[in-house]
């Protein structure tokens, strides 16, 4: 079967949905690939890049879609591209089923079988092709390279013959893909970074990338995110005005805000009010990555960049991941041939779209003529994490009775321990001779005090230190080595014995120092 990607006819597209490396591996596949003449310009791809890579150039879109059994595409397909599908064709694209009515029915009526990518369920094992967050990601690295082009100072902080400059501070509203990625961008570039989301799971995950997360004075129960596919829950609105009471208090001190919180198919929510934006300092940005379905902020305007009347610049614009187009055509179209190679079980060229397969299934938006959107829901679902019950706080007086009895247990087991050690020490003394005895009792001595210094040590505290004091411990080798020269045969094996594992813990002491203390060197 033909594999081919047009040309996006999409004003200011510039991505596209097939590279000269993902050719090679869906060629692997046994698929033959095309690509319209130019579709890859605009991303840094040209056409004898691709021909290099064993692929067709077609002329023109018309011959590309009649020549294609599986055509992949980046944007919402037109009623005129739409037009090309037949029963026998599959179309790989973003569709946005959930607001794109017309379109599916189009699709039905052609019999076409159409996957929508935004549709990859979020599951573990459809992460590769999950190619929302794919755009996501870059759409948060982006946002934030697009801030500071029009914030007019450093983000780090600097000591400098001139004066000291303060750190750029940063608030990301939205922990989600594209709100961890600005808040990775951020961070490394030195701002001091702000996180705020209203699913409390995410919280060790910005705090784990160097910001520090946004907590109300507010309790309310919330979804966690893994058991909605990853995207926020709506909230009350007791809620909501705590946290635009929050907002308000921070409003005067960020530099920089950048908001990505948005649900699909519904409107953004109003997160940041023009009396926010009134009291942000002049020279302040913010970045609406919701721009697409109305803003976060009030004020921001679809695909343009407005200046308030106190000098704070908002930005709009959807189309981030094309603003990279290089780099995001690569990672969708390995969406996408990741997709390929569940769709091409045998590796033979030839679509199997097996709808018992979760990840198929929830991506396909038409099928055999059927429109099969909205899926159910896959049978691995996401687990989400299961909330732990606070454990009891205890009382002064139940902590001491706690503490006595613990206590009185430890002694009980100690003095059992004890009474039994010394009624068989006595027992033996009682038939042993006098000599024995002496070495005997040396012996229990030693293991005792040896389990008590070496065994009873955690883990944890195996450092070099630990490993030099085995090593020091060895002296017991001495005795040992006394002993080697005796006359009895008994003796002497005994004694080589104990010189083997002394020898053990002396050479392997030291060794383990040494490749310890060599992980802090630099060469």
């Amino acid at each position: 079967m033909k594999i081919g990607t047009p040309m996006e006819v999409e004003a200011g597209e510039n991505r596209v949905a097939m590279t000269p490396d993902s050719a090679r591996q869906l060629q692997k596949l046994g698929y033959e690939c095309l690509i319209q003449s130019g579709a890859g310009a605009k991303a840094e791809f040209s056409d004898a890049a691709f021909e290099a890579a064993g692929v067709t150039v077609v002329a023109t879109a018309d011959e590309l879609w009649a020549q294609s059994d599986i055509i992949a595409k980046v944007r919402i397909p037109t009623m005129g591209e739409l037009d090309h599908l037949t029963a026998d064709k599959t179309l790989i694209t973003f569709f946005n089923p959930g607001g794109n009515e017309e379109g599916l029915e189009k699709a039905k009526a052609k019999g076409a079988n159409v996957i929508a990518m935004e549709m990859v369920p979020r599951i573990s094992r459809a992460q590769k092709m999950d190619a929302l967050s794919s755009m996501a990601n870059i759409a948060g690295y982006r946002g934030v390279i697009e801030a500071s082009n029009n914030f007019g100072r450093f983000f780090t902080g600097q000591i400098t013959a001139a004066g000291k400059v303060p750190p750029a501070k940063v608030l990301v509203i939205g922990a989600g893909v594209a709100g961890l990625a600005a808040i990775g961008t951020s961070t490394s570039l030195g701002a001091i970074t702000y996180a705020f989301d209203v699913r409390p799971e995410v919280a060790e995950q910005v705090e784990s990338m160097g910001a520090e997360f946004v907590y109300l004075d507010f309790e309310e129960e919330q979804q966690d995110g893994a058991a909605t596919g990853g995207y926020a829950s709506v909230s009350s609105p007791e809620f909501r005005e705590a946290q635009l009471k929050k907002f308000r208090e921070l409003a005067p001190e960020i530099d920089m805000v950048i908001t990505t919180a948005l649900i699909p198919n519904r409107e953004a929510p109003k997160l940041w009010l023009a009396d926010m934006i009134a009291s942000m300092k002049p020279g302040s940005v913010i970045v609406d990555l919701a721009a697409e379905k109305g803003g976060n902020a009030e004020g921001t305007v679809k695909d343009e960049k407005v200046v308030t009347d106190n000098g704070v610049t908002i930005i709009g614009y959807t189309d981030f991941p094309s603003r990279m187009a290089t780099q995001a055509s690569t990672l969708y179209a390995t969406n996408i041939r990741h997709m390929m190679a569940d769709l091409t079980p045998e590796k033979d060229g030839q679509i199997v779209h097996n709808m018992e397969d979760d990840v198929i299934r929830g991506a396909t938006v038409t099928h055999q003529g059927e429109i099969t959107f909205p899926p159910p829901p896959p049978k691995v679902a996401a687990i989400a994490a299961q909330k732990k019950e606070k454990p009891k706080e205890l009382t002064p007086e139940e902590k001491r009775a706690n503490e006595v009895a613990a206590f009185k247990a430890q002694t009980k087991q100690q003095v059992t321990l004890l009474a039994v050690g010394a009624a068989l020490i006595l027992g033996v003394g009682l038939i042993a001779p006098a000599s024995f005895m002496q070495h005997f009792i040396v012996f229990v001595l030693s293991v005792f005090i040896g389990f008590q210094v070496i065994w009873n040590v955690s883990h944890s505290l195996h450092t070099p230190l630990m490993a030099v004091t085995n090593a020091i411990s060895s002296i017991i080798i001495l005795g040992a080595l006394m002993q080697i020269g005796s006359g009895g045969f008994l003796v002497v094996l005994l004694a080589g014995i104990s010189v083997f594992f002394a020898g053990i813990n002396i050479f392997g002491g030291f060794m383990v120092t040494r490749r310890m203390l060599a992980m802090f060197q630099k060469s």
